[in-house]
């Protein structure tokens, strides 16, 4: 295939001192850039970027037509969001068909449940993509809690706090250790799992890990507020050790 390539670009946790020599490079080069935002706000993988990018870079912001305003059971957000998809996809492909180079910006790994995936699928086979790893916000987590998340031969789940009540305490009471995503609005629904399965003193939140923000405690020294979107819960294993 000939033309430019689409880096799937992973920045890793928050702190731009955690992300791969690698990403560094491509972003600190890049003539074109494209990342995910609310409506409305800057988007937080362009957070991370700041002070980096060079002067004449052109940005490409893909603002989502939906997040929580409709629900995840109804068939139309699928609908619109596949839509979005194919029309980021449309624009990042014409950029590559004129032999220019795009660094989509992505927030933790591009593979590990990041909106990237949904341009790589659309991209493979007619446009050059190449994926950057990066260090997840899940491990940088368990890191800030300063205790390690697995031993031995502990069985470890990361769940997504939107599945249904039955469905993550089921999952939490076959696991040893737990990383619990997406949070928001279930904070309380993630709470009666968590004491269902036994799992709930033992767990911790961390708010924006490794960002200058960070905040960490035990969940039950929380509320039932709402916690922010960059909100991981943690819960440790602890399995066989010599």
């Amino acid at each position: 295939m000939k033309g430019g390539t689409i880096f799937g670009v992973g920045l890793g946790p928050g702190n731009p001192e955690l992300m791969s020599v690698k990403a560094d490079r491509l972003v600190r080069g890049a003539a074109h850039i494209a990342y995910f935002r609310k409506a409305g706000r800057k988007g937080q993988s362009r957070q991370i970027v700041e002070g980096m990018l060079a002067a004449n870079v052109t940005e490409f912001a893909m603002e989502y037509p939906v997040t929580t305003e409709i629900p995840l059971s109804d068939p139309r957000y699928n609908e619109v969001l596949s839509e979005f998809y194919e029309s980021c996809t449309a624009h990042l492909r014409a950029l590559a068909e004129t032999g220019e180079d795009v660094i989509v910006l992505c927030e933790g790994d591009p593979f590990f449940y990041g909106s990237f995936m949904h341009l790589y699928t659309r991209l493979q086979g007619n446009t050059q993509v190449e994926v950057i790893p990066a260090i997840t916000g899940m491990s940088a987590a368990y890191t800030t809690t300063g205790q390690p998340i697995t031993w031995g031969d502990d069985i470890m789940s990361v769940l997504m706090a939107t599945l249904p009540e039955d469905a993550l305490t089921e999952a939490m009471q076959a696991a040893d250790a737990i990383i619990v995503m997406k949070i928001g609005k279930n904070i309380d629904k993630l709470r009666r799992a968590l004491k269902a399965a036994g799992k709930f003193e033992a767990a911790w939140i961390v708010e924006y890990a490794s960002m200058p923000n960070q905040k960490m405690r035990l969940l039950s020294d929380t509320g039932s507020e709402p916690v922010p979107y960059f909100s991981i819960v943690v819960v440790h294993g602890n399995g066989r050790r010599p």
